[in-house]
């Protein structure tokens, strides 16, 4: 692929700028971008030095190739990107180091690196306690001894990345002193949520506090809390749930984290238990699978015109167009 280039006449070079690209999933739900877009925005307020740009790995826009031709034609030499993704699945693993490795070979003298997945962090553990405190506050004291906490995650094929949602129910579980644990998933993996809920009725606990563990709104959040609310609704126990992360401080110092260990430390993800370096049981034949990108058919399939990077018309710009970039 031919390199890009800009007209060094314009820019001054002899500084080189320094960028950090967000590197958010993307949801067919505006409230969930929305949330995203405000995370950019007290990111930029951030780091006032930087370039602050974001992008999409599927169905939003712009996609990760508009971020950085943009902050590329801003001057932008140093990208640190920081993957907005929770747990170390497919996307944080396999899509976003793709994505990032094949953007850095298209443009000269740009060096892009990439910080880890955000993961468990104390910061993470004090949001996730600062939900629960927020809901509890908002109803009749319980003695935590008496509820059970429920903590539901996103669920994906690598149970690296399942695991550490049972990780992160289990240091709640033990840290705050609730009666009994235990995780449930929305979709991919089991048990479903769906599933879940009926076992819980069970169980001699009255309240259910129920801890979905995404970073803010979108269809996946909002089908937990319809199912949350559809079985409380014929259900003898309560069941109570939190919302999302949004842009609290400490999401903002989780990621933090992860740029300041990026840019001086080792950025590198825990591989112990990765699927594709060592033989998991039961995904023994995926180690050593080729790590490739797999969402083409929807980047920025639901991009908006109007937030595009401005471009010449032919050839090129429709292609662009088409794959959203």
């Amino acid at each position: 692929m031919k390199k890009a280039s800009t007209n060094t006449k314009s820019i001054n070079l002899s500084v080189v700028k320094r960028g950090i690209l967000l590197c958010g999933h993307g949801s067919r739900d505006k409230e969930g971008i929305e949330g995203f877009k405000e995370l950019v925005l007290l990111l930029k307020h951030r780091y006032p030095d930087r370039i602050v740009d974001y992008g999409f790995l599927e169905f939003s826009h712009p996609v990760y190739a508009a971020a950085v031709e943009r902050m590329y034609l801003e001057g932008v030499r140093e990208i640190t990107a920081v993957p907005a993704i929770l747990f170390a699945g497919g996307h944080a693993k396999n899509d976003i180091p793709y994505e990032m490795n094949s953007l850095q070979q298209q443009y000269e003298g740009l060096t892009i690196k990439l910080a880890s997945h955000i993961g468990i962090t104390p910061s993470i553990l004090q949001l996730a306690k600062k939900n629960i405190e927020v809901l509890e506050a908002q109803h009749p004291q319980t003695d935590r001894k008496e509820t059970c906490l429920l903590v539901v995650g996103r669920g994906t094929s690598d149970p690296d990345a399942n695991s550490d949602v049972v990780k992160l129910m289990r240091m709640l579980w033990e840290g705050m002193g609730f009666g009994f644990g235990t995780t449930a998933y929305i979709g991919v993996t089991t048990p479903l949520l769906k599933d879940t809920l009926p076992l819980l009725e069970h169980l001699p606990f009255q309240r259910v506090v129920v801890l979905p563990i995404f970073l803010f709104t979108g269809v996946l959040l909002k089908r937990i809390y319809e199912q949350i609310d559809t079985f409380n609704s014929t259900s003898e126990k309560e069941f109570l749930y939190t919302s999302s992360f949004e842009t609290d401080d400490l999401l903002l110092e989780a990621l933090s984290e992860r740029i300041t260990e990026a840019e001086k430390g080792s950025p590198n993800m825990n591989c112990q238990l990765c699927k594709y370096r060592t033989q998991i049981v039961g995904f023994e034949n995926e180690v050593g699978k080729e790590q490739v990108g797999h969402h083409l058919a929807v980047k920025g399939i639901l991009f908006e015109e109007d937030e595009k990077i401005a471009e010449k018309k032919g050839i090129l710009s429709g292609v662009k167009k088409i794959l959203g970039i």
